[in-house]
């Protein structure tokens, strides 16, 4: 999908994203979205497409790193739970206690007691969050092992992407079909009547961050909320230039 085509479609939807912030703001209301998927599927840039135009106070991305020694001691969900939202605010999960059933059992990190135990206990964890109100969505971003493989390339050969590329996304390249299986059992315990999976497809990344956005947008209630009125009198002189007396602007960038 070309950028331009991609931008004109979006402009509207952001629009409507931030309706959605200020219906939250407005009502107190608390939405979760997790962004869950393989290794290059796309989460950062899904993540940014929703995020980039709201205020970054009331907007949080949670992307945790692997838990401390303190934290590998505590009941999973634990170091999750604190970041929940709070009244008006949005919370997006780059990755969230999915882990668990994912990168934690093919990788070897989790026992598979363990792996079962969550199975069974993150319906109950869900259900307590929307029985206490807050709005959670759950997307999966797939995506084919040919485009994988690109995009791992691209991280090894662009400097600008090479901060990407970590052992762990080179490991879980012989993987593939050990995440597959994964994501099925998964899928098959949790997805359930009162926190569904929505799958989208990354293939086209442009193209899945616009679907995934229109779907978060189309299962929302409806957030119209007028933006509060504010009174923007005259200035009632001449615009002043800025002035220094302690120090000055360092020299412009030169154009040429």
């Amino acid at each position: 999908m070309k950028r331009k085509q991609y931008e004109a479609a979006l402009d509207p939807m952001e629009e409507e994203l931030v309706g959605m912030a200020r219906w939250a703001r407005t009502t107190g209301q608390r939405i979760v979205v997790l962004f869950e998927g393989r290794d290059t599927a796309g989460k950062g840039g899904a993540i940014k497409a929703v995020r980039e135009r709201l205020n970054p106070r009331q907007c949080r991305v949670v992307a945790l790193s692997k838990p401390t020694e303190a934290e590998q001691t505590q009941w999973y969900f634990q170091r999750y739970a604190q970041h929940l939202p709070s009244a008006g605010e949005i919370v997006l999960f780059d990755r969230s206690w999915y882990n668990r059933a994912g990168v934690e059992q093919v990788m070897g990190y989790a026992s598979q007691a363990e792996v079962d135990a969550f199975l069974e206990q993150a319906p109950v964890f869900e259900k307590m969050l929307i029985d206490d109100g807050i709005l959670l969505f759950k997307y999966w971003l797939t995506t084919d092992q040919v485009q994988q493989e690109e995009r791992l390339r691209e991280r090894l050969e662009d400097p600008l992407k090479r901060w990407k590329l970590s052992p762990i996304d080179l490991a879980a390249r012989a993987k593939y079909d050990a995440y597959t299986a994964a994501r099925e059992a998964m899928l098959a315990a949790t997805h359930t009547e009162h926190a569904p999976w929505t799958l989208v497809n990354f293939n086209d990344q442009k193209r899945g961050r616009l679907t995934l956005v229109r779907d978060l947008l189309d299962r929302l209630p409806d957030t119209h909320v007028d933006p509060p009125a504010i009174d923007f009198p005259g200035l009632g002189r001449d615009p002043s230039a800025e002035s220094y007396s302690v120090l000055e602007p360092i020299a412009p960038y030169p154009l040429d």
